[in-house]
């Protein structure tokens, strides 16, 4: 089971999700995400995402990228479940802009508003 919403906070847009994100869950990923064109400031929260799969990862990276080539600044929030380790394997946890939580990627974007 797995959920995705989106949530306004300090002036930022938020996709946060839980569960185990897979192929199953790919529209809702892509659609959250495309419902965001326009923002200037995203946080992809996945704190409670318990599984993800390549084709989940695929779609909130391919997210995240469009988003920063529109102008947005992005902040992602690693699993803090085993689910973090396709990040660490695909090295992803290097590339992408990450925060250790919701509060510090929400302080980051803040500065640069």
């Amino acid at each position: 089971m797995h959920g995705i919403a989106i949530e306004r906070e300090a002036g930022a847009s938020v996709v946060h999700a839980h569960g185990e994100l897979d192929a199953f869950a790919a529209p809702e990923i892509g659609d959250a995400f495309a419902g965001l064109h326009g923002s200037e400031r995203v946080v992809a929260d996945l704190t409670n995402v318990s599984f993800l799969d390549s084709t989940a990862l695929g779609l909130v990276v391919r997210g995240l990228r469009e988003l920063r080539e529109q102008g947005a600044t992005v902040r992602i929030v690693l699993p803090r479940t085993t689910a973090a380790r396709i990040f660490q394997i695909t090295t992803l946890d290097r590339v992408l802009p990450v925060a250790a939580s919701r509060a510090e990627a929400l302080a980051e974007l803040g500065e640069r508003a």
